[in-house]
């Protein structure tokens, strides 16, 4: 048995140290500001936690009055995975839009835009960027929360943004290591597994993260993923191979390893959280995130003692929980220092509130029949809209429906979903519904989603004049008379199609 030289209390702020739990209101629970106390040190935050800028400035100040080195993480990719604007949709669009521009210095400042948004709030941890290569086009839960399909364009990105968050003072936690990309199954349900070969994954998983560790990234987030030619036997969260290994010794990285979502199926429907978050630390991970589902005291206590436990027990060590907590806390030190390291951000910033709007028009790849004329009186926006992800959540509405409406008053929508078999009707309801109106089709990702890639044919036939926009990930060759790729779903994004629709 390990000998407990720090004590038992040290020990116990040790474990709440590395957790990262969530909570529900928007105000802190009283029982989180009195483990904040106790030595928890950090807190994630989520779209139910966030009504207002104002009210966010003022919670993350409340937290900073119990502790004034907390580190306050968020999952705010920008695009379709938003916090910050959760019920309006992202004013900043996704990777996948700013990898199809391609303009590494373009992403750099959506990144410092962002993550000064996130520093005004006091939020001084964001889960991003995501660095996985979208080689899987039938991934449902990556799509285009990546850059991309190449491993050069996507390490190139991945490293601007680091730089743009971090030069705002915000630290990014570059994920899902070693990359999530080329799975077919979401790990919030299930534990995907990606079998390729080692060189596969050397010239293309790992060469973004090699770049976000060289772009100086403070923190990188771990995938619960199985990739036997890494690990045959543990998912990366749980693997010393994988992050002490590969992560910590070969790739040379020195700063804070997260987790995914702890409660996420992959983890929680296999381990279990406390045999998880044991095996994680132990594997090498400094901080345990939890909170997307659980997001309780009952829950923090189980981790904590869990972890008091297993150093009770010899499985894990005392030195390697202490280290752990040690990098949390070295990160909240480097955080609170942030508004130091932006000198120039003011100046910077000036003008820098449309930046977003300026990428989301870059990112467009329009494909117009020679007949085609602008929609002039009030559409009819059918959405065929696919079951949200996980990550990307219901509560944040997508489509081109309401910058339309600005646009077009008058315009009119209806959103339609289902299954293969119903694609005939629900072509047939989306007709009926636009009567002789023109008719805007909305799809996400139409290629994954047979239903929807049929429906969209069979409305196509009866009314060609029908202009179609992709908001997913464009595989699917262009339809209609005007079909425009957003490559996104943030709300800028159909701010930025709505206007090409309109002719404006």
């Amino acid at each position: 048995m390990t000998t407990l030289t720090g004590g038992t209390s040290t020990l116990t702020r040790d474990a709440l140290a590395v957790l990262q739990p969530g909570f529900t209101g928007t105000s802190a629970p009283s029982w989180l500001l009195r483990r904040l106390g106790e030595g928890l040190a950090s807190v994630g935050l989520f779209g139910r936690n966030i009504a207002s800028p104002g009210q966010l400035a003022s919670l993350t100040a409340q937290l900073r009055a119990e502790r004034d080195d907390v580190l306050v993480a968020i999952d705010e990719e920008g695009g379709d995975v938003t916090r910050l604007e959760v019920r309006t949709g992202s004013s900043f669009p996704g990777n996948h839009a700013l990898g199809a521009v391609d303009d590494a210095s373009l992403t750099e400042e959506v990144a410092f835009e962002l993550g000064s948004r996130l520093a005004e709030c006091g939020v001084n941890l964001n889960w991003a960027p995501s660095a996985d290569i979208n080689s899987n086009p039938g991934n449902p839960v990556i799509g285009v929360r990546s850059f991309g399909a190449d491993a050069a364009l996507v390490a190139r990105h991945t490293a601007a943004y680091v730089a743009g968050l971090q030069s705002a003072g915000v630290a990014a936690c570059t994920k899902h290591f070693p990359g999530h990309g080329d799975t077919a199954v979401d790990s919030h349900h299930a534990l995907p597994r990606i079998d390729a070969a080692l060189p596969v994954l050397q010239s293309r998983e790992l060469v973004p993260f090699r770049a976000a560790i060289e772009a100086g990234t403070r923190a990188v987030m771990t995938a619960h993923i199985l990739v036997p030619a890494l690990d045959p036997d543990l998912p990366a969260t749980l693997s010393p191979r994988i992050l002490t290994g590969l992560l910590r010794e070969e790739l040379g990285f020195d700063g804070l390893i997260v987790t995914d979502g702890m409660e996420m199926q992959a983890i929680s429907g296999t381990y279990g959280i406390e045999r998880g978050t044991v095996l994680a630390i132990a594997a090498g991970a400094d901080a345990i995130c939890v909170g997307g589902g659980l997001a309780d005291d009952a829950t923090v206590l189980r981790l904590r003692d869990a972890l008091v436990s297993a150093v009770r027990a010899g499985e894990l060590s005392e030195e390697r929980l202490a280290d752990a907590a040690s990098r949390v806390r070295s990160l909240a030190s480097w955080t609170s220092a942030g508004s130091e390291r932006a000198p120039g951000g003011a100046s910077r910033r000036s003008g820098a509130s449309a930046v977003g709007l300026v990428a989301a028009r870059r990112a467009l790849t329009v494909t117009r029949a020679e007949h085609f004329t602008p929609v002039t009186g009030a559409p009819y926006v059918a959405a065929f809209t696919p079951v949200a992800n996980f990550a990307v959540g219901d509560e944040t509405p997508w489509g081109v429906a309401a910058e339309l409406r600005r646009l077009l008053p008058g315009t009119e929508a209806g959103s339609f979903t289902g299954e293969r078999a119903e694609a005939e009707a629900l072509a047939g309801a989306a007709l009926a519904a636009a009567g002789s109106r023109r008719i805007v089709a909305v799809v996400r990702d139409a290629h994954r989603h047979a239903w929807m890639d049929e429906a969209l044919d069979i409305l196509l036939a009866s009314r060609p004049d029908t202009v179609v926009v992709e908001m997913g990930v464009p595989q699917a060759p262009p339809r209609g008379v005007l079909h425009i790729a957003t490559h996104g779903a943030a709300r800028v994004c159909g701010l930025a199609a709505a206007e090409v629709i309109a002719g404006t």
